[in-house]
């Protein structure tokens, strides 16, 4: 019989986006062939929250939903979306708040709503006991600080889709946030900074993700036609960051499956069914 994959876990992927509503039952099968066993879906909006929960809820112990504002929608937040994600945190398919925190790139909403969002779902996070799933991009100065007045009252920190400076890699890992790789790492040409610092991501600090229908590996081969990620190409990504690393895929996978176990407080991976 032919050995079995290696157990990893993706903590971060968009399983409520509309290029998965057509399949999103066999993009859970083929993850789940490949050895992929917990996946975490990501809330960026109060009714995308709800769906991911909904959407978890058919695959026990194997589907789990983090609830939160993105940056990009903090200027639509009311008082009334934080009673309800709240609310729905308390479900038990939920096991991070977030994806927030800061994104000066595009700036789809105002700093100062950014800012004071970002602030409102750390105090929540702190409240509630559980570990954020974090955004930065182009705004680690006030990213750093704002997160550093509240780390020491947070269960956890993960930043997600890190694909920063080896400062920021340094100031996260100093306030013991745990550090998310995705498919970036796989492109030779923007992915090359990012390469050079994934051998220096502590081992008990690294987890993987796809941040699926987004960033396909540039390398994967065959490209799918349509250009649409999936949590079934999450090997991939773990076997470049080992590649990287100098360790066995099989050592990876046991590595990041535990901290995502740690951070996330998962339970035992399911069996598929």
């Amino acid at each position: 019989m032919p050995e079995p994959h290696p157990t990893v876990v993706d903590i971060g992927l968009n399983l409520t986006h509309k290029s998965f509503q057509r399949d999103g039952d066999e993009v859970v099968q083929r993850a789940l062939g490949v050895g992929v066993r917990q996946m975490i879906l990501t809330g960026t909006t109060l009714s995308g929250s709800r769906e991911a929960i909904e959407l978890a809820r058919r695959y026990p112990e194997i589907l789990f939903a983090t609830v939160g504002i993105h940056p990009h929608h903090a200027a639509e937040i009311t008082s009334d979306d934080y009673l309800q994600l709240k609310e729905l945190a308390t479900e038990p398919q939920v096991v991070a708040w977030g994806e927030c925190g800061l994104d000066f790139y595009r700036h789809f909403s105002p700093v100062d709503q950014q800012e004071k969002a970002f602030r409102r779902q750390l105090e929540i996070a702190s409240e509630l006991g559980l570990p954020v799933f974090l955004h930065q991009r182009d705004a680690h100065d006030r990213f750093r600080s704002i997160l550093g007045e509240s780390i020491d009252q947070l269960a956890d920190a993960v930043v997600h889709c890190f694909t920063d400076s080896r400062e920021a890699m340094e100031d996260y890992l100093a306030m013991g946030c745990y550090i998310g790789i995705t498919g970036w790492v796989c492109d030779e040409r923007r992915g090359e900074s990012l390469r050079q610092l994934v051998p220096l991501i502590p081992s008990d600090r690294l987890l993987i993700e796809t941040d699926a229908p987004y960033l396909l590996p540039r390398d994967l081969r065959p490209l799918p036609k349509d250009r649409r990620n999936e949590p079934c190409h999450l090997p991939h990504v773990g076997k470049t960051v080992a590649a990287l690393r100098e360790v066995p895929y099989r050592v990876l996978a046991a590595e990041t499956t535990a901290n995502a176990s740690r951070v996330f407080r998962l339970p035992e991976a399911g069996n598929g069914n």
